[in-house]
């Protein structure tokens, strides 16, 4: 798998966050140190997120409750 990390970003709740585009598997790690991986994400939705200025709010938003995921 080729991942794609997210450009520097701040953020109260979220780490990191990394892109799988072939499978379409995205990552993200909290800074509780929980990671999460949400499945069938559009790369369309994860240029969105790219561009939100709130990360966790878009996570919570559009990404949460709309795509299937397990915590890795």
């Amino acid at each position: 798998m080729a991942w794609t990390n997210f450009p520097a970003f701040s953020s109260s709740n979220i780490a990191s966050i990394r892109y799988e585009e072939q499978q379409r598997i995205l990552e993200v790690t909290f800074l509780n140190g929980g990671t999460y991986h949400y499945y069938d994400v559009p790369n369309g939705v994860v240029e969105d997120m790219k561009r939100a200025e709130s990360k966790g709010v878009y996570l919570a938003s559009t990404i949460k409750g709309h795509y299937r995921y397990s915590k890795v």
